[in-house]
């Protein structure tokens, strides 16, 4: 048996019929309380990626598309989420109500999301009742008539939703932070469109969207929990098949994005004013991309600065000067580019005085780096929050869907401990240096009067 985490021989799998279905690897051998990872490549180019593990009684089964909002030109912005809307509404083998009923009658959770990069359908149940979900899921993903009355239906749910996102300011400071650092290019606008840009889309915009970014070689099937990965994969085959989505033989998967993104020059400061009783920052600055070797590294920067209650900024803004109920750092990570920013919400005649002392921890940690039990303190949340969070079959799906259609590759929780704790205090304080050492842009959403705003730009200089 070869270690955990090296792959085995690749194996010809073949139908109950005897006809090839594929080819079979085992990429985590498991063990050590982690569950055994196995893909297997259909005919068509569609990947079903499983970790099976027999200890628990549910199955978190999902379907991603390598599809997002960066693949959607200005007028079809938010095309991506309206369809992922679209395929819960009818196929033609059953209605809406069908499909929700069918799940809902197990006692199962089905839904969805859409990202920039990707969108993910997904199903609990319990591993009984597995065969059910492939069967609905399969034939949501291929078989959608995407009905022109339930487009224009599904229309006011999706300007409803941005209408909700728009009152919640601290979700909206994202979206506007994703404007300044990129300006009007694929990631700079919102996941969900316009109201302008939803009102402008078509059915025939959207089937052609559909029929263009959800061919099987951008999909990736996923399983986590009690689920045996060669009837998994033969249920899978069964659907697709059936369906006529595996027709091309020899189709190979997409491979991960790849590519070079600009990111927004800085010293950039956007202001919406609004009459909410808070404001909320973001300041921020290029980040990493996805692949970056330094992530590790910055995974641990992160925690310190803003990851938990004993971090700089929660210490020094909240816990020190109680100038904000909520502050935080995070780093987002693409492809191609990435971004790093710290959030804070607060009164409106504190924006400056929280802005002035984050600026100023990002610019100490930038010359002084952090302390070694900084460091060490940040590896321990970070360790922890890594394995606490994959204790569930969903986040297990999440994981290697993730893996296989973003990342390319498969680690085991072992591996990820191993990488955290093999970054070294040096490692850390290099990426401080080179990331928060840039000049910041910032993002304002709240009840600002002209002379504060005009004094924002004093916060980047």
């Amino acid at each position: 048996m070869p270690p955990a985490g090296g792959p085995f021989r690749p194996t010809a799998r073949t139908s109950s019929e005897g006809r090839a279905v594929g080819r079979t690897e085992t990429l985590l051998a498991g063990g050590n309380g982690t569950g055994t990872v196995r893909r297997t490549t259909l005919p068509g180019g569609l990947r079903v990626v499983t970790e099976t593990l027999p200890t628990v009684r549910s199955v978190t089964f999902g379907i991603w598309a390598r599809v997002g909002s960066r693949d959607e030109t200005p007028s079809l912005n938010g095309a991506t989420h309206y369809l992922e809307h679209l395929l819960f509404k009818g196929t033609e083998r059953r209605s809406a109500l069908d499909i929700s009923a069918a799940l809902d009658a197990v006692g199962g959770e089905m839904n969805a999301f859409t990202a920039k990069e990707y969108t993910c359908y997904y199903a609990r149940v319990l591993d009984r009742d597995v065969p059910l979900a492939v069967d609905v899921l399969c034939d949501m993903l291929t078989g959608s008539v995407i009905d022109a009355d339930e487009v224009e239906a599904e229309r006011g749910v999706i300007l409803e939703e941005i209408a909700m996102t728009e009152d919640d300011p601290d979700d909206c400071v994202h979206d506007l932070f994703a404007r300044t650092m990129f300006g009007d290019s694929p990631l700079g606008r919102p996941v969900l469109g316009t109201v302008e840009t939803v009102e402008g889309l078509t059915r025939d915009r959207i089937a052609r969207f559909y029929r263009e970014h959800y061919d099987p070689t951008h999909l990736v099937v996923t399983a986590a929990g009690n689920v045996d990965h060669d009837q998994l994969t033969s249920l899978v085959h069964a659907a697709f098949d059936r369906a006529g989505a595996l027709s091309r033989a020899d189709a190979e998967p997409v491979g991960p994005r790849s590519g070079s993104h600009p990111v927004h020059t800085a010293g950039r400061v956007d202001v919406v004013r609004r009459s909410t009783e808070q404001a909320h920052v973001v300041l921020g600055m290029p980040g990493l991309r996805r692949g970056d070797d330094r992530r590790w590294a910055l995974g641990v920067l992160n925690s310190a600065l803003g990851g938990g209650m004993s971090s700089r900024l929660f210490q020094e803004v909240r816990e020190k000067r109680g100038l904000a109920y909520s502050v935080y750092s995070f780093a987002a990570g693409h492809a191609d580019c990435g971004l790093f920013g710290v959030y804070a919400g607060c009164r409106a005649d504190r924006v400056h005085e929280v802005l002035k002392l984050c600026r100023g921890e990002l610019e100490q940690t930038a010359r002084h780096g952090l302390t070694d039990e900084e460091i060490r303190r940040a590896k321990g949340q970070l360790s922890g929050s890594t394995v606490l969070g994959l204790e569930d079959t969903g986040a297990l799906m999440h994981r290697i869907g993730k893996g296989e259609l973003v990342w390319g590759d498969q680690l085991s929780v072992d591996d990820l401990l191993a990488r955290i704790a093999a970054v070294t205090p040096d490692e850390v304080r290099a990426v401080a240096r080179d990331l928060l050492g840039q000049r910041p842009s910032l993002s304002v959403i709240g009840p600002l009067g002209d002379r504060q705003a005009e004094r924002l730009h004093e916060v980047v200089a």
